[in-house]
């Protein structure tokens, strides 16, 4: 699926965020990742199976 060499990680792989952008729209708050990965800019991602993955930002002060 993925033309790139090495592939993109897959939409299931916990490195999936490593994906090239195949379309960005910051004015949206969203990109579209080669591995079909809508990623928003609040760091939540949609999968390409349906499953919303909560935003994951790290929170300032937290040890």
């Amino acid at each position: 699926m993925c033309p790139h060499d090495p592939p993109c990680p897959d939409a299931e792989a916990p490195d999936r965020e490593a994906a090239r952008t195949l379309a960005c729209h910051p004015e949206q708050g969203w990109s579209l990742l080669c591995n079909g990965v809508v990623l928003f800019e609040d760091t939540g991602e949609l999968l390409p199976s349906g499953t919303v993955i909560a935003p994951h930002r790290p929170v300032a002060g937290a040890v």
